[in-house]
Parts: C-alpha cells; structure tokens; sequence
C-alpha cells in the first residue's frame, strides 16, 4: 500500500528522530535496522525505500543531533550575564547526566565517530567548528577567546562522559562539581 508524499516525509522524519536518540542511547552498533524501525513505530521494509543505507541514516540522524545540541546551548546562554558558567550549571547536572538519548551528542557520540568513518568525522568537525565559534563568541574579543572555548567544550564533554561512566552517586556528584569549577 503506497503512502502520500506527506506521510512518507513525515515517516523519514520520525526514523532520523528516533535513530537521533537510539544511537546515543545504544550507540552506532548497538541496534539494528529492525529495532530501529520498530521504536519508530514503522515496519523494516520502509527503511529502504527511505534511506540508502544505515550508514546513511546515522549521518542524517548524527546531523540532527548536533544541530539540537547547537540549539540547545544557544538557548541556554542566550542573555545570561555569565553564559558559560549558566551552560556549565546546565550540562554538568544529574538532569544532563540521565539524559543520554536526548542529551549531548558530542559526549555519546564522539569516540565513536572515528570508528564510522571520514564522512561522519566531518560531521562532528563542523559542529564541533560551529560550537566552538559560538562559545568564543561568548568568551569576548580576546585572542584567546578559541582557544578558551575548546577548552571549556573539551572539559564539559569530558566530564559528562566521566560522570556517565560511574554508578557511584557522590562521585558522581563530585565530578560534575569538579567541572563546573575547571
């Protein structure tokens, strides 16, 4: 049965979304075709007429998920007095922390990009380029305002992912804290 334009738009759309938050749950190869298709509430036999590949659709999806990270740290700083501290207080919270399927991108993501190959480390090139102009944007004029932002970028994902990685709750606690001191 052939669906109308519209729905099979709306359809991709539901499977580039879902994948965005499978894939940092679960990681690249941490589900199938199948699963996928299924938590987007849509049969397998969809998937090809929609998308080339897997490979295809972790691009699409990885794509969206470092645009909705952008967004998300523009909204966070916009008009605040001190923006990186604001962002800090955000991104290292146990809110953040418990979040991996809607949360940073960068921090579920990123060493797997180097295992998916050059396409998808250029995707992450440009977000990262994209995020750390708008943070040295927010860290002023300076010649040093780059470097600044690499720097605190670098120490939020790093600590977010040193966070994630214990079950421990008061050493958790401890690295966030830590983070948002660096």
């Amino acid at each position: 049965m052939r669906v109308s334009r519209q729905t099979a738009e709306k359809n991709r759309e539901t499977v580039v979304r879902t994948a965005s938050e499978q894939f940092r749950t679960l990681g690249y190869d941490g589900i199938g075709i199948a699963n996928l298709m299924k938590a987007a509430g849509l049969t397998q036999g969809g998937f090809y007429k929609q998308f080339k590949s897997k490979d295809a659709l972790e691009i699409e999806a990885t794509r969206l998920a470092l645009q909705e990270n952008h967004q998300r740290w523009a909204q966070i700083m916009d008009g605040a007095s001190d923006p990186i501290q604001v962002l800090k207080d955000w991104y290292l919270s146990p809110q953040h922390v418990s979040a991996v399927g809607k949360g940073c991108t960068y921090a579920t993501l990123g060493a797997e990009a180097t295992r998916q190959g050059r396409e998808m480390q250029q995707v992450f090139g440009a977000a990262i380029e994209q995020q750390v102009s708008a943070l040295a944007g927010k860290l002023g004029d300076s010649v040093e305002a780059r470097e600044d932002a690499i720097r605190t970028m670098a120490q939020m994902v790093g600590t977010l992912i040193l966070a994630r990685a214990v079950s421990d709750a008061d050493l958790q606690d401890e690295i966030l804290q830590a983070g948002k001191g660096a």
